[in-house]
């Protein structure tokens, strides 16, 4: 177990008993236990497979590529209308937890294979490609999904163009971070954001004549 979870989880007393119940069970697969996104996050070799995450009313086990996993106990959902390949088992109660347990792990190696395997959902050619990292991000960080899914086509493009550039996991997971304060105010990546700009919407670099200003 990573002392580092051990602290994430300790500062959410509202789900903390149900989601060390969960994190017990996914454990017992060979997962690496990390934090990414200020949650409880599960690698196999250093691909992401599932977190965790304790919200208002419910808690959840997350499969980031649960779309292409059997789901023969009908335990996973959508975490959204527009998700693709994540899908995660939405736990109101440890009852609710408790029940699904004898199934859990089974479908977390399912959800290892399918990472090994290397399967994809087959999208349409006119789709972008939503990355798993940014789908994990979507179910931890609240009005996310609506904000970015509110942008225009053409931002939403260059985002996800810039995302999908990095090889590494961690390099697509370092880049949402950085630009999640810009799309929760409902801004592009090339957009004004200190309001000196003489061409709005865009960034002229006036911002670096107001040594202090925000910096776009």
């Amino acid at each position: 177990m990573n002392p580092a979870v051990d602290a994430v989880l300790e500062d959410a007393p509202r789900w903390n008993p149900e989601l060390q119940f969960l994190r017990a069970l996914v454990l017992q697969a060979p997962l690496v236990e990390e934090v990414k996104w200020g949650q409880p996050c599960y690698t196999h070799e250093g691909r992401n497979i599932l977190i965790l995450g304790g919200f208002k009313n419910y808690f959840v086990l997350s499969l980031m590529k649960g779309a292409l996993i059997a789901d023969p106990q009908g335990l996973l959902s959508k975490p959204g209308p527009n998700s693709v390949e994540g899908r995660w088992m939405k736990f109101t109660s440890m009852a609710e937890a408790e029940a699904a347990a004898p199934y859990v792990l089974d479908y977390v190696l399912a959800a290892i294979e399918a990472e090994q395997r290397g399967l994809r959902i087959e999208k349409p050619a006119n789709e972008f490609e939503v990355p798993a990292e940014l789908e994990a991000a979507y179910e931890v960080t609240p009005g996310l999904r609506e904000a970015f899914e509110a942008l225009t086509v053409g931002r939403q493009r260059a985002y996800l163009m810039f995302f999908t550039a990095a090889k590494q996991s961690a390099t697509v997971s370092a880049r949402i971070e950085k630009f999640t304060p810009r799309i929760l105010r409902g801004k592009g990546m090339n957009d004004c954001v200190c309001g000196h700009s003489q061409k709005m919407p865009g960034c002229d670099g006036s911002h670096k004549m107001y040594p202090g200003s925000v910096t776009c």
